[in-house]
């Protein structure tokens, strides 16, 4: 028979040694004055931007009228500030979106990813199906940081961003075994989702909010900036 108590949750090494190095760089955790600086502050300075400029109703009307290069325009916008993309994947969405097709394309594929009903998985994997459909000239714009990126800063308290070198790294150093694939799908990112919320589970105590702390938690165990 099961105790009464609640069973403690069994800490990895790799957890634990994940924790002491964050906690290295930003002592008072996810209240630490150092880490909204450095880490928290401007990804959720973007998630404001994007309130401002693309909640629901906004978007919504804006598809209505028609006005899909001012739908590319506000969220590229919402990236500014933030070194979230790479230079070559911020210079390839905004070659993909210049086309009238490019700009209808990716606003209703996000319009949809972001705020339509379907179920989660169905949503990701046809937003990657709409960016892969983009016009391309140099750079291909499928790339998980790119798919990624809308989902983190819109709706943080559900949506992660992947950057595969590091996260790949942090989860290796975890314990964790991330089933990567290169080309974005629902199978690599539900798996990233489901290491996001282990990590959350294991850092309890330290409250995390949302996935920006989490996300800037698997930053820094696994980025080369904090070594």
């Amino acid at each position: 028979m099961r105790s009464g108590a609640a069973r403690q949750r069994i800490i990895s090494k790799g957890a634990e040694k994940g924790r002491r190095k964050f906690l290295r760089f930003f002592p008072k955790g996810f209240q630490d004055e150092k880490y909204f600086a450095w880490e928290r502050g401007y990804k959720l300075r973007a998630h404001e931007r994007w309130e401002e400029l693309l909640d629901r109703p906004v978007f919504k009307s804006l598809l209505r009228s028609g006005d899909f290069s001012e739908i590319c325009a506000r969220a590229i916008k919402t990236l500014s500030g933030t070194n979230l993309l790479f230079s070559f994947e911020n210079m390839a969405l905004r070659d993909a979106v210049r086309s009238p097709l490019g700009a209808r394309r990716f606003a209703e594929g996000l319009f949809e990813f972001v705020y339509g009903r379907a179920e989660l998985p169905r949503r990701f994997d046809n937003w990657c199906q709409a960016v892969a459909s983009l016009p391309k000239k140099q750079s291909r714009v499928l790339t998980h940081p790119v798919v990624t990126v809308f989902g983190f800063i819109a709706q943080p308290e559900i949506h992660i961003f992947f950057k595969p070198t590091v996260t790949r790294t942090a989860a290796e150093r975890y314990g964790f075994e991330l089933q990567y694939q290169s080309r974005p799908s629902w199978e690599t990112y539900g798996n990233v989702l489901e290491f996001g919320a282990i990590i959350a589970a294991d850092l309890g105590e330290m409250k995390p909010k949302d996935m920006i702390d989490i996300q800037s938690f698997i930053w820094v165990i696994g980025s080369s900036e904090y070594e």
